[in-house]
């Protein structure tokens, strides 16, 4: 049945609308009797999904606004006020109609991302090439995409190359060149060029899929305030039925104690939140901001300190080697590809920024060349590699495997770590053999992201790296940070972010995502860099930043601070309208239909202000600012 109001909703509301009019002009005209059984008809035809409504919250036992109008209107019909019944629920549906159409339009974000998803792939199945529906095609297919067309699903090019638009991933619409070994998106498009690839992710797997799924999610999901308004609805609504009685019988006008139960109706305070947090979530995700929900909203809004990690969220991840210094003589390439081998274990930026100089040079790594391999955490790698044992890492790593440091190698590592770089020492059969130099930039954005976060508000700006005390002061200074803590274990950082919490600080933690997990889970909210959409980022953090660009994150501050202070402002806009209704119907100054019509006003009203987030972009230039269209 519910679905049939929902489905019907207009129709109702036009036909109900249409018998009013035709009942005012009967009255116009003194036909009594017509106007009356109009206007009766009208009530009889609004009334439905409203009732419907008021009984399927009586079946959950909830006290919902629907049953206050309800017992209004039943009111009305019994002494005969006809006219204001069946105006009453034509405006209730008029107003649930707006409600309607406006919320559609704030997650118009959603819309937009459904209708960029592919629909059919060009798959070669035995040597054929055919058109399937997207939904058909199977991971390990060799999938097609020509110049103009959507890439179907996650996957690994084979041959050809590309320019691709990956705005639907990370919010981003520079062209990306991509060739062979590369992985490509769902949802992205070619702008030019052709590639082949093999499928790795379809259906739901696919990034894009999850995206979608992601924000559907976080739309859903209730803030605190809306929990609590929830609530208070429940308790709200048979008080005002409580109160109506009290008024009835203390004045012994049914009539006014009719229009005091409509007039009460927390109408726009029950939309106001809700509708907020749908358009700032929208937003968020339409800038590659993912936002998990309204509690997120209200949590990332109130932050007063921002934790950084370094690699890969304050400089670009994507790290080179700048120098190589062997100590036994090794040929330089094969010293490379023995530390290659060893690294392949590695998830770390370090370790495969080695794997990919190898390769840069054209050396054959073999993947599973190392025996009993393993990453440690915050340290470095170690494994067997044609009978020697390789222990490859930071000083701790050194230390915690007895290895001896000499002086003149110590020297030579803590230069390189001046200049910028972070060092890496590589250890064969316990003794340092090699030191391997990488240098990351800093991204570009990061100054402009760091600026804007102090100017919304943020007192307290630190970074914690597993990095050098060199490394990290240099990018600290450079930022304009108010500190920075190096050589830290993750341990160490969730430490650091329990301290600053139990001081009373509100604490973002922004990290990749893979290594920072622990810390972005205990953290009050969670910033990933989302590299391209890793899942492990998708499901750590609170926000997912799909671009992994830092002004997404200050649009993410941003918009939550705009979301909440909207918020807010509908709320008060709501229990002010209560306030002067109610005290209006008490002194005589408004009656039924007219309170019914501020009432529905008021709703719009609080729609309207949420939906200008919505518009609520960031401008570009030398100096990134945000365009707040709130207070």
């Amino acid at each position: 049945m519910t679905k049939w109001f929902n489905k019907h909703l207009n129709t109702l509301m036009y036909i109900s609308g249409i018998l009013i009019v035709a009942g005012l002009l009967a009255r116009t005209m003194g036909y009594s009797e017509i106007r009356n059984i109009t206007f009766i008809t009208a009530t009889i035809f609004a009334i439905g999904p409203i009732l419907n409504k008021a009984w399927m919250a009586l079946k959950m036992k909830s006290f919902s606004i629907e049953l206050l109008i309800t017992i209004a209107v039943i009111g009305a019909l019994f002494i005969q006020e006809y006219t204001e019944a069946a105006i009453v629920t034509f405006l209730f549906l008029f107003g649930a109609y707006l409600e309607k159409r406006t919320l559609n339009k704030t997650r118009s974000s959603i819309q937009s991302l459904v209708d960029m998803a592919p629909g059919v792939a060009a798959v070669i199945r035995e040597r054929e090439e055919m058109t399937l529906d997207v939904d058909d095609v199977e991971e390990g297919d060799h999938v097609i995409v020509r110049p103009g067309g959507k890439v179907p699903v996650d996957g690994l090019i084979i041959k050809g190359e590309a320019n691709i638009n990956e705005a639907a991933i990370t919010g981003e619409s520079n062209l990306k060149y991509k060739t062979a070994d590369a992985d490509v998106f769902s949802g992205s498009v070619l702008d030019s060029g052709y590639i082949e690839l093999t499928a790795t992710k379809v259906g739901e797997d696919t990034t894009f899929s999850k995206i979608i799924e992601l924000v559907e999610d976080a739309q859903e999901r209730k803030s605190g305030t809306e929990k609590f308004l929830n609530k208070f609805a429940n308790y709200y609504t048979p008080s005002i039925v409580v109160l109506s009685v009290l008024v009835f019988l203390l004045t012994r006008d049914l009539h006014l104690a009719i229009t005091f139960l409509v007039i009460a109706c927390p109408g726009a305070l029950i939309i106001g939140a809700p509708v907020a947090y749908v358009a700032g979530i929208g937003n968020g995700a339409k800038n590659g901001a993912l936002i998990k929900g309204g509690e997120v909203v209200d949590n990332f809004a109130k932050i007063d300190t921002v934790i950084f990690d370094k690699t890969g969220t304050l400089t670009e991840g994507t790290p080179s080697v700048t120098n190589i210094t062997i100590f036994d003589g090794t040929d330089e390439d094969e010293f490379l590809k023995n530390v290659a081998e060893v690294e392949m274990v590695s998830e770390h930026h370090l370790g495969q920024t080695v794997v990919k100089e190898a390769r840069s040079r054209n050396l054959t790594i073999g993947k599973d060349s190392a025996e009993e391999a393993e990453a440690i955490k915050g340290k470095g790698v170690r494994g067997s590699l044609a009978g020697a044992e390789y222990v490859i890492g930071n000083r701790k790593l050194m230390d915690d495997n007895g290895i001896l440091i000499a002086g003149s190698i110590n020297d030579i590592y803590i230069r390189q770590q001046k200049e910028g770089n972070t060092a890496i020492y590589v250890a064969r059969n316990n003794e340092i053999i090699g030191v391997i130099s990488i240098m990351d930039r800093i991204r570009q954005d990061a100054a402009e992201a760091v600026q804007t976060l102090r100017d919304k508000g943020v007192k307290n700006l630190v970074m914690l790296t597993g990095d050098n005390y060199h490394s990290a002061k240099k990018v600290s200074d450079i930022l304009g940070l108010d500190g920075f803590h190096a050589e830290l274990m993750p341990e160490e950082k969730m430490r650091y972010i329990e301290r600053e919490k139990e001081n009373g600080r509100r604490v973002m933690m922004v990290g990749d995502g893979i290594n920072d997990a622990p810390a972005l889970a205990f953290a009050d909210v969670g910033i990933a860099m989302g590299h391209g959409g890793t899942d492990i980022a998708m499901e750590t953090a609170d926000v997912v930043l799909m671009g992994s660009r830092m002004e997404q994150l200050a649009h993410g501050f941003t918009i939550s601070k705009a979301t909440y202070n909207v918020m807010l402002q509908n709320t008060a806009i709501s229990l002010l309208t209560v306030v002067l209704l109610l005290g209006g119907v008490l002194y005589g100054y408004i009656h039924l239909a007219s309170g019914m019509l501020i009432h529905e006003v008021s709703v719009l009203l609080v729609i309207l202000n949420a939906m200008r987030l919505i518009k609520l972009k960031e401008k570009t230039g030398t100096e990134m600012q945000m365009r707040e269209q709130t207070s």
